[in-house]
């Protein structure tokens, strides 16, 4: 079952994400219930798929059947959520998945829900010793009565330019760059648009790295590839609609900063949890110091997307790395019902 959509901001990256995994499945092992969340929340129930479909039409729900959530569950099926951002990547559809009792890809709550939430990620690497930009965290109600306490908290801790982020939210949806105590404030009203809990990080001159990760117990790590940057900041339109990112994969590094990067990927996947795939985002400056960003628990998966790029310098292929995912899914399903719950 393909579950995607969703209700967040990142609502068409799903989109794009699930009808490049509709290409890639073996359909001589698997029929696809297509299961589509509209953005007012509404969940549509498609056409079972048998073949691959011709074009991407096949992928607009919203005048189908229109269903419970709970009307998902069946045997005999794994559930793939192809879903970014809150309501999808932040535990609450695995939640859900959990409660009907269903196998599905990716990672679990705890590691969805913390790995989403950019304050929870930072509070754990903290703990787990993996280095990271010096960062403020801003909540909505604190910032509404005090904003002068905000940016001296900020100005006093971090130098311009500061990034400002929603605590929930990928793809660079609401993040700014900002220069200046005026930007900060729009950056900030932005960023409250999409989230009640935001970050403010330091600016720093660096290159950006990403290891893809793959496996439950037995982990599994990519080289690191780069982000190209031609601009200061690449925002959501150039990620996702207009294409102009270019990547280096591998990335041109010293090999000692690959094994870092590998590492502090694997330690971060670990201390959340996760299960099945995920992405780790770097910062790299000219020194050589590596910060850890961010880790998403379930990347884009487009034919232009990071991750399966990754895989692919690594030698598998796009169709093979879907079908793994999948067969890690239902192998962490059963560990997980082989567990003692009661006595």
């Amino acid at each position: 079952m393909l579950l995607y959509g969703g209700k967040s901001a990142e609502h068409e990256v799903s989109i794009l994400s699930a009808f490049s995994i509709l290409q890639a499945i073996s359909y001589n092992f698997y029929e696809v219930q297509l299961v589509f969340i509209a953005k007012d929340g509404r969940w549509y129930k498609g056409p079972l798929l048998t073949e691959k479909p011709v074009d991407d039409s096949v992928m607009q729900l919203a005048d189908g059947q229109e269903i419970a959530p709970c009307a998902i569950k069946s045997e005999n099926t794994i559930v793939f959520p192809v879903l970014h951002g809150p309501n999808g990547e932040d535990g609450t559809i695995q939640g859900f998945l959990e409660t009907l009792d269903m196998p599905y890809v990716g990672g679990g709550v705890l590691a969805s829900a913390c790995g989403m939430d950019k304050i929870m990620t930072k509070h754990l690497l903290q703990v787990a010793g993996i280095p990271q930009v010096p960062y403020v965290p801003v909540i909505r109600n604190v910032w509404r009565e005090n904003p002068k306490q905000i940016f001296e908290q900020c100005e006093g801790s971090l130098i311009y330019p500061m990034f400002v982020k929603p605590a929930n939210m990928g793809s660079s949806v609401g993040i700014s760059k900002v220069e200046n105590r005026e930007e900060l404030q729009n950056g900030l009203l932005e960023a409250f648009r999409y989230d009640q809990r935001v970050i403010v990080e330091q600016g720093i001159d660096a290159r950006e790295i990403e290891v893809a990760i793959l496996g439950n117990e037995d982990v599994r790590t990519t080289f690191a590839g780069e982000i190209v940057k031609e601009e200061a900041f690449y925002d959501y339109n150039a990620k996702y609609v207009d294409n102009t990112i270019k990547m280096q994969i591998p990335a041109e590094i010293p090999e000692e900063v690959q094994t870092k990067a590998r590492d502090y990927a694997k330690r971060a996947y670990m201390i959340l949890d996760g299960a099945g795939l995920s992405r780790c985002d770097f910062f790299l400056t000219h020194k050589n110091e590596l910060f850890l960003n961010e880790l998403n628990t379930m990347p884009g998966f487009t034919e232009f997307s990071m991750y399966p790029l990754l895989w692919e310098n690594m030698g598998i292929q796009y169709n093979d790395l879907v079908e793994e995912i999948i067969q890690l899914g239902l192998n962490r399903y059963n560990q997980r019902k082989n567990l003692v719950i009661e006595h």
